[in-house]
C-alpha cells in the first residue's frame, strides 16, 4: 500500500486521470464491440448522454454514487411509458453507468489528494492514510455484503426503499442543519477519528445491502455521516467516490451474468457520465464546502421524497 501510495505521490498533477480515462475509453470501446445492441433504440434515447453528464456531476460532487440520480430518473421514464425497463434492469444499467462515472470521479478525487493546496482558514489538508483507510475499511464488509444480497435476497424491496429514503432524508436534514449551526464557524477535524472509524464500519454492511438492491447506498451514508461530523470536502466526496466506484464495478458483474443490462442506456449514458465524473470535483470545489453540503443534503431530501411518492402512488 505504502508503494503505491508512494507512486501515485510521484505522477504529476492529473495525470492519474487521464490514465484512468484512456482505460475508461478502452472499456468502453470493448462494449460497443462485444454487446448487441438496438440502433433504432439507440436513436430514441438521444437525450441519455445529458442525464448521463448530469448525474454523474450530482454523483462526484455529493460522493452518494450516481443512483441517486439515475434510479429516480430512469423509474420515472417507465413511469411515462419513455423506456421500457424494469426495476431490476434499473439497477443493473445505474451499476454499468456508474462504472464509468464514479470511477472517473474517485480518480479526481485521488489525483487531488496527492496535489493539495495549503488550506484556507478552517479548512484542512487530508492525510492520503485516513482517505484509503475509511474507504477500504468500508469496502472490507460492505462488497460481501452486497454480493451476497445479489445472490441471496429475498427482501421486500419496496420496504427497504421506504425506510431506506426515510433515513436519507433525516440525514439530509441534519446535513444542512449542522452546516449553518454547530459546523458554521468551527475548524474541520484533521484526522479521521477511531469512533468515526468504528461507525462507518457499522453503516458498510447495510450500505452494502442497500447498493445491491438500488445501486446507491454505501457511497451516501458514508458520504453523508463524514460531512455531518464536519471533515473536510475531498474525504467526505473523495472517499465516497472511491467506495461508490468499487462496489458498481463488482455488482455490475452479477447484472451482466444474469442478463439484466439494457445496453442501449448503458452505450449511451456512459460517456456522459465519464465527462460529469471529470467536471465534477472543480465544480465542487467551486461551490466551497457549505454551499456544497447545503445542496447535497437538499438533493438527498428531495430525491428521497420523490422516490417516497412515486413508490406510494
Amino acid at each position: 500500500m505504502a508503494a503505491t501510495q508512494s507512486g501515485l505521490s510521484a505522477l504529476p498533477r492529473g495525470r492519474l486521470a487521464w490514465i484512468g480515462g484512456g482505460v475508461l475509453l478502452v472499456a468502453y470501446a470493448v462494449l460497443w464491440l462485444s454487446v448487441s445492441y438496438d440502433p433504432s433504440l439507440i436513436t430514441g434515447l438521444w437525450f441519455l448522454p445529458g442525464v448521463g453528464v448530469i448525474g454523474a456531476i450530482i454523483a462526484n460532487t455529493s460522493g452518494t454514487g450516481g443512483g441517486v440520480v439515475f434510479v429516480p430518473v430512469f423509474n420515472a421514464l417507465r413511469e411515462l411509458g419513455k423506456m421500457d425497463i424494469q426495476p431490476l434492469q434499473v439497477v443493473g444499467v445505474s451499476m454499468c453507468i456508474q462504472s464509468f462515472g464514479m470511477t472517473m470521479g474517485a480518480l479526481r478525487w485521488t489525483d487531488r489528494l496527492y496535489h493539495q493546496p495549503v488550506p484556507e482558514p478552517l479548512h484542512s489538508k487530508v492525510r492520503p492514510r485516513d482517505f484509503f483507510a475509511a474507504a477500504f475499511a468500508v469496502l472490507a464488509l460492505s462488497l460481501p455484503a452486497m454480493l451476497l444480497t445479489q445472490r441471496l435476497t429475498n427482501f421486500d424491496q419496496q420496504t427497504v426503499l421506504l425506510s431506506y429514503k426515510a433515513f436519507s432524508i433525516l440525514l439530509g436534514l441534519s446535513l444542512i442543519a449542522a452546516t449553518w449551526t454547530v459546523n458554521c464557524e468551527r475548524e474541520e477535524k484533521s484526522e479521521l477519528e477511531r469512533g468515526d472509524l468504528f461507525v462507518l464500519l457499522l453503516l458498510a454492511v447495510p450500505g452494502g445491502v442497500l447498493t445491491a438492491l438500488f445501486s446507491v447506498g454505501v457511497g451516501e451514508l458514508v458520504a453523508l455521516y463524514l460531512f455531518i461530523r464536519h471533515y473536510p470536502v475531498l474525504l467526505c466526496t473523495g472517499a465516497a467516490c472511491l467506495i461508490s466506484s468499487v462496489s458498481v464495478i463488482v455488482g455490475a458483474i452479477w447484472h451482466i451474468d444474469a442478463g439484466t443490462i439494457q445496453w442501449e442506456v448503458v452505450l449511451l449514458a456512459a460517456p456522459g457520465a465519464a465527462l460529469g465524473g471529470f467536471l465534477a470535483r472543480p465544480i465542487a470545489l467551486w461551490l466551497g464546502a457549505r454551499r456544497l453540503k447545503t445542496l447535497d443534503g437538499s438533493w438527498i431530501v428531495l430525491s428521497a421524497l420523490y422516490l417516497l411518492w412515486l413508490n406510494t402512488n
